[in-house]
């Protein structure tokens, strides 16, 4: 080395013996390659670390802060706090007025039997009259249940003059199924309304009326209701296609392909449309995609839109959309989890989002008016921005996995979507999350656990249209089963279709 190292001379360095010189030189090379080690096992260290936070976040995930359902949570999971007990017994208080089954009217009531007290309880006297108010009590029993069976025959009769054999036609009231119409919808409601298994549906009208249905017979009867839904089905959709807020989400619904209608074997997906109006309409699709979204809500769709952030729906301008707080708050949750600097812009988030739902609750209960609302709830939105924007601002190293990289992606996603996310504070009538659509899906997700799908797309359009009928009538307070009776009527005789919209 001819060059003297850094602070030495070069007259020093040139006085300095050869064997000085190598075992400096040595020590200098020693210390690069240790400074070198050093380096390597920080970044090794960092990187295990991050591992090892990532990992722990995973462990961690929960339905408080991620989108997996509460059942997946597990038997180790503390769920939050419940509001601790009076600590008095359940049931009614001392004092408090009791509630019986309520009496039937009179015009219900298939017999009346009187009772009169022969003798007077203390003398033994005789005792004759009536009691202008007697005490009533009833009770209600089920009368044995036969299946009326009606047999039509068709005589085949001989012409005495051209020896032509003529048969009798069955009038056109007479069904061409051997199940009427009551007993079909019977089978379609055991299906939707009360999700019943295939197997336990034969057991209860076997038990129950004595009628034993084959499961082929069961999928037809399902398959008449499904074409003779399919008028009430589009005008529900059209209704709802219509409407200033609808509130929409989708859930897995697996689908065969029996009938060749899923030949590459997709999972296929249930949406669902919730309106305020009690119009709820289920639509099958094969795909989780933009197009399903826009196949449900049309491609001319101008009301507001209630979601979560999946990108199916980045299609509608921010404006027409109300993003999902449930899910922002999960978010927020996750962030709050993490150790460090996350955790605190995590608190400090959700501070901001309980000071929110506080005022947003004062409106709903009638405390404060939309004004007030509006007024009240503006600094919270303006801290709540500022802060995302004061993370982004910070930002991380590209590709960085560490929690405060997580953090910040949140924080910069939540702020490309911020318009989104306040428009049920700029448009009353609005709910800042997606509870009504989830709720309509629970639906669907319990009879996809009790049958595990179905096994072709018909079925899967017949499953939509009795989830809309069923839904939609239950938010109106109207009879299921008369509904599907009607329809039935109406699509074979041609009749007059019910329909599923709210009366005017």
């Amino acid at each position: 080395m001819t060059t003297p190292p850094a602070g030495i001379s070069e007259a020093d360095w040139a006085a300095t013996p050869v064997g000085v010189k190598a075992g400096f030189l040595e020590l200098v090379s020693q210390c690069q390659r240790q400074q070198q080690e050093i380096e390597q096992l920080r970044i090794q260290l960092t990187a295990l670390a991050t591992e090892l936070a990532h990992l722990r976040e995973r462990i961690g995930r929960s339905s408080r802060n991620s989108s997996k359902p509460p059942s997946s949570d597990g038997q180790g999971f503390k769920p939050p706090e419940r509001r601790k007990g009076s600590g008095r017994k359940r049931g009614g208080q001392p004092g408090h007025p009791g509630s019986g089954p309520e009496l039937l009217p009179i015009e219900r009531v298939d017999e009346v039997v009187e009772h009169h007290p022969q003798a007077c309880r203390r003398c033994g006297t005789l005792l004759q009259g009536q009691d202008p108010e007697p005490l009533r009590h009833q009770v209600i029993e089920i009368p044995p249940i036969t299946p009326l069976v009606i047999e039509h025959r068709l005589h085949r009769l001989v012409c005495p003059c051209c020896t032509t054999s003529t048969c009798a036609s069955l009038p056109a009231e007479v069904e061409v199924s051997h199940y009427g119409p009551r007993l079909s919808a019977l089978v379609g409601l055991l299906g939707s309304a009360f999700p019943l298994s295939f197997s336990k549906t034969q057991a209860l009208l076997d038990q129950l009326l004595g009628v034993q249905i084959s499961r082929g017979a069961m999928a037809t009867i399902r398959q008449r209701l499904s074409a003779a839904l399919e008028q009430p089905m589009q005008e529900a959709l059209a209704f709802a296609r219509q409407q200033s807020v609808v509130y929409v989400d989708e859930t897995g619904a697996p689908t065969g392909n029996a009938d060749g209608g899923n030949p590459d074997g997709r999972r296929g997906w249930e949406w669902v449309m919730v309106t305020a109006m009690g119009v709820t309409v289920f639509l099958q699709s094969l795909s989780r995609s933009a197009a399903a979204a826009i196949d449900l809500l049309g491609n001319a769709f101008g009301g507001i839109v209630v979601s979560d952030r999946f990108s199916a729906y980045n299609h509608l301008p921010l404006e027409q959309r109300q993003l999902c707080w449930a899910h922002v708050i999960r978010d927020l949750t996750a962030i709050a989890d993490r150790q460090g600097a996350s955790g605190e812009i995590g608190a400090e988030l959700l501070g901001l989002q309980q000071q929110l739902f506080a005022q947003w609750h004062r409106y709903k209960d009638g405390t404060i008016d939309w004004s007030t609302l509006q007024q009240g709830c503006r600094p919270i939105r303006q801290a709540f921005v500022g802060t995302l924007q004061r993370v982004v601002e910070l930002g991380c190293q590209r590709g960085e996995r560490t929690p405060w990289a997580k953090t910040v992606r949140t924080c910069h996603q939540l702020l490309q979507v911020s318009d989104g996310l306040w428009t049920f504070l700029e448009i009353e009538g609005i709910e800042p999350t997606n509870n009504a659509a989830e709720r309509a899906l629970r639906h669907s997700v319990i009879q996809r656990k009790i049958s595990h799908g179905v096994q072709s797309r018909q079925g899967a359009i017949c499953r939509s249209r009795l989830l809309t009928v069923t839904t939609s009538l239950r938010q109106e307070g109207r009879d299921i089963w008369q509904f599907l009776e009607q329809a039935l009527i109406a699509h074979h005789r041609g009749g007059e279709m019910p329909s599923l919209l709210p009366n005017p």
